[in-house]
């Protein structure tokens, strides 16, 4: 029997940031249900806040709603949010949802001190 194979995706590479970046929008090309969202703080400067937001995007209204708010990320380390369906719902943290065709995760800072991080996608059908 095989096993499913997930996929892994950089989001944001590692850099230092001052500001939300662009989200990248992603599209799910192998029917991923869901998967493991890894945001790794490797560095941060005076006292920076980002807030990760996993979303998916209606083509009938052409926007962006929310799947998934994160906490606020103030130090270094390692934050992982998850969203697949029938999983445990744990506030800030997971979400029993299907990924949809179109999705992004958002990046959101609160001030312009830096904050050096990485975000993955570790997808799953």
């Amino acid at each position: 029997m095989t096993q499913a194979v997930g996929t892994a995706r950089t989001l944001y590479p590692s850099a230092a940031r001052t500001a939300t970046p662009t989200a990248v929008t992603q599209v799910n090309r192998r029917a991923e249900r869901g998967g493991h969202f890894v945001i790794d703080v490797t560095a941060v400067t005076a006292t920076p806040s980002v807030v990760p937001v996993v979303e998916a995007y209606d083509a009938a209204s052409d926007s962006w709603y929310t799947i998934l708010t994160g906490d606020a990320i103030t130090a270094t380390g390692t934050t992982v949010l998850k969203v697949y369906p029938g999983i445990a719902v744990q506030a800030n943290a997971s979400a029993s949802d299907v990924l949809p065709q179109t999705w992004r995760v958002t990046m959101t800072h609160a001030d312009t001190d830096s904050i050096t991080y990485t975000v993955s996608a570790n997808l799953v059908p």
